[in-house]
């Protein structure tokens, strides 16, 4: 039994854990360089997923330009990868879960093209996904179908995510990604206050500002000039809340990697601080086509591309694939309903005093499912209001 055990360990969602993360750092500083100090919010995890599943129909270079992308060895098993996003979409959707967590995908299809049935096969057993058959002659009819399933499965929070479809598309791919957590400790409404945001040395914004005094996972890096605050969600999610110090943004994004992060989830240590954050809520949009391009997929999106293992006799190519995310974080968690409590603290000198940590200036978040060793969401903060 206790042999048996031993080889339970490696679960087929921890063998692409690493890969996944690597994926979501390099996706980061990708988007960085052209964000600007504009507000960063994604799913890595969504975003491999929806790539991971399309690697089941490439062929050729189109496979070996994703699955690179993806940071996979072009030496692992393809198999094994399939099974494990399939391992993390059954534990991310367990309904017994206290945190609300859904993800899925979904393929729109044109109804006059034949897919092939192992390709269909795979889908539906590895990524849970439909495929649903659609009349993209009629577009707007078409468009109209696949933003109202994103709208319902994103629980009315992605709306109209597609603007327009391309005279020659046959067929859409969607990935949608929901999560509403409750803190474990929430905020109590009463202590938030107007406060100041600084957007840089000369600019600030007036955001509302939630405070907690209690114990939390606490690190300081004094390395990087930055302080790590835990705050976690009933179940088994965490987010990860990363204040540089004024000016250190930067580097502090340039070291975004798994072994930092991995760092500092193993240096955190309980302890009493003064935790200031502000309420805030962004949804960010993407146009992974050109980024995926810069990353170092160009035949998925061009007639080079060979997705032979989907259909037979149509040349298919991916021509648009857009992804948009978004977050609510307030005294309850990532959606609120309203609770009054008074909280006493006693009047008593600590030593050493707590820290007081504001998050009154731009900021990281990492919001991790620990479950299955996924990042669900990262961003940075640069405007809360």
């Amino acid at each position: 039994q206790g042999l048996h055990d031993e080889q339970q360990q490696v679960l087929p969602h921890t063998k692409i854990a690493p890969s996944n993360a690597d994926f979501a750092f390099r996706f980061y500083k990708q988007v960085r360089e052209e964000a600007g100090d504009k507000n960063i919010f994604f799913s890595p995890l969504s975003i491999s997923t929806a790539f991971a599943m399309l690697t089941l129909g490439s062929r050729s270079n189109t496979l070996h330009q994703l699955l690179n992308v993806l940071a996979f060895n072009l030496t692992e098993v393809d198999d094994e990868i399939h099974k494990g996003f399939q391992s993390v979409l059954q534990l991310l959707n367990d309904p017994q879960r206290e945190v609300q967590l859904s993800m899925g995908n979904a393929l729109f299809v044109d109804n006059r093209l034949r897919l092939l049935q192992k390709f269909l096969d795979d889908v539906t057993n590895f990524y849970n996904s439909e495929a649903i058959s659609s009349d993209f002659q009629n577009s707007s009819e078409a468009l109209k179908e696949i933003n109202e399933y994103i709208k319902t499965k994103t629980h009315g929070k992605i709306v109209d995510l597609l603007k327009s479809l391309d005279q020659e598309t046959v067929m859409v791919l969607v990935n949608y990604i929901f999560f509403k957590g409750y803190w474990e400790k929430p905020f109590n409404n009463l202590s938030t206050r107007d406060d100041d945001f600084f957007l840089d040395a000369k600019n600030s914004v007036k955001v509302k500002m939630m405070h907690q005094s209690k114990h939390f996972n606490v690190h300081r890096d004094e390395k990087l000039s930055c302080w790590v605050v835990e705050i976690p969600y009933k179940g088994n999610a965490t987010a990860l809340f990363v204040l540089p110090d004024e000016g250190t943004m930067k580097p502090v994004e340039d070291a975004l990697l798994r072994e930092t992060v991995s760092d500092w989830m193993n240096s955190l240590k309980k302890r009493k601080i003064y935790l200031d954050i502000p309420k805030f809520s962004i949804s960010v949009s993407f146009d992974l086509k050109s980024l995926f391009e810069k990353m170092g997929v160009t035949d998925l999106f061009s007639n080079q591309a060979n997705l032979s293992g989907m259909a037979e006799d149509t040349l298919l190519k991916v021509s648009k694939a857009i992804h948009k995310a978004g977050v609510d974080v307030s005294e309850n968690g990532t959606e609120a309903a309203a609770a009054t409590v008074m909280e006493m603290v006693p009047l008593s000198a600590e030593f050493p005093p707590p820290p007081r940590i504001k998050f009154n200036r731009p900021f990281l978040l990492m919001i991790h499912d620990k479950k299955t060793e996924s990042i669900l969401f990262m961003g940075k903060v640069v405007n809360p209001a």
